[in-house]
């Protein structure tokens, strides 16, 4: 049985992103394959695809370690977001099919009766199903996978507040499903605008721990990785 690389390169975005594997830690190979329960293979091809996403860089004497992006960095991804959301929301509006819009609408319908019970754990959740589901609605792979590692890298280097008003937050999920429905690319482009601008006020850089030198500290000690649906 071969394990496919991008489930080892997904295994480790994740703990990159959730603060497993700390900003400037090294990342050997060895390590890892024993981590994940896997060869070092394909360990050595998701060091490579995170390198090319920027989540690991390569050092002299060092070898693979996790990218420390300076505030500069993280402010462009945001600013990279508020311009790439509403291209995909306009050609959502285009070339979203029923499915889509049958799984947009159902996500909204949850995200607001989670509002009105007070129930708030699992908004952000929701929030972030609804914003993948819009993108995929885009038809267009090349910016799918652009907003897929914007998100992925703006979770990694911000901390979002829950809006004060979340209600006005779905609210305006709701109005771009509406425009999406109509195919009316300029009404979802504007929507999408003024919901990236609100909602890149809630965002909040997280500060980096120090790192030991030349080590990867390592929050939990085992990760195997999913390998349902591998064949043998």
């Amino acid at each position: 049985m071969r394990i496919p690389a991008h489930s080892v390169c997904t295994a480790i975005r994740d703990d990159i992103v959730s603060g497993v594997f700390e900003r400037g830690s090294r990342l050997t190979e060895e390590v890892l394959a024993r981590r994940y329960g896997v060869s070092r293979v394909p360990v050595r091809e998701a060091l490579r695809t995170l390198e090319s996403e920027g989540f690991v860089v390569t050092r002299r004497h060092a070898g693979a370690c996790v990218a420390e992006p300076t505030e500069q960095e993280a402010a462009d991804l945001l600013e990279i977001r508020m311009l790439l959301e509403p291209l995909g929301a306009a050609r959502a509006a285009q070339r979203r099919t029923e499915a889509h819009l049958k799984v947009l609408r159902g996500l909204v319908r949850l995200g607001q009766e989670r509002v009105r019970r007070g129930e708030g754990e699992d908004l952000r959740s929701l929030g972030g199903w609804f914003h993948e589901t819009l993108a995929q609605a885009s038809g267009s792979p090349a910016l799918i996978a652009l907003l897929t590692q914007l998100r992925h890298k703006i979770a990694w280097m911000y901390a979002v507040e829950q809006p004060v008003r979340p209600a006005d937050s779905w609210a305006e999920h709701g109005a771009l499903v509406d425009a999406v429905a109509r195919r009316d690319a300029e009404r979802a482009r504007a929507l999408a605008t003024q919901h990236a601008e609100r909602a890149t006020a809630a965002h909040r850089l997280r500060r980096a721990p120090g790192n030991m030198p030349g080590q990867a500290r390592v929050r939990t000690s085992q990760h195997p990785v999913n390998i349902a649906g591998v064949r043998h």
